[in-house]
């Protein structure tokens, strides 16, 4: 991932209802929600929750699929995975092989 990407995502993620809608979506795992149950969930007016997700989703760490007249969504996985291996990549005091079992064990999850 690029620096430029992931300062898209945390930015996507520095703010109240996009944090919820992410983390509510992560915690739902390979099932999704639809835009309807994710606003029942976190009480967000539809039209707010739209332009959310759609930050999430240029930000890579939402997805998206259409059922029928709704849209289904849910954590994009591999955006996830890549940011928190941009994060770890460089990490402990210049020496990240210490880090690779933690950025192995990301990059193999397949939640």
């Amino acid at each position: 991932m690029e620096s430029d990407a992931a300062l898209d995502a945390f930015a996507a993620l520095a703010q109240p209802t996009r944090l919820a809608v992410f983390r509510l979506l992560v915690k739902t795992g390979s099932a999704g929600l639809t835009a309807g149950e994710i606003a029942a969930a976190l009480d967000v007016r539809p039209n707010t929750l739209s332009a959310n997700l759609s930050v999430l989703t240029s930000a890579g760490l939402t997805r998206s699929a259409r059922e029928g007249r709704s849209i289904r969504y849910f954590a994009d996985m591999a955006g996830t995975r890549a940011l928190l291996t941009f994060l770890l990549e460089d990490c402990c005091n210049g020496a990240p092989e210490l880090c690779q079992p933690a950025i192995d064990q990301i990059a193999l999850c397949e939640c």
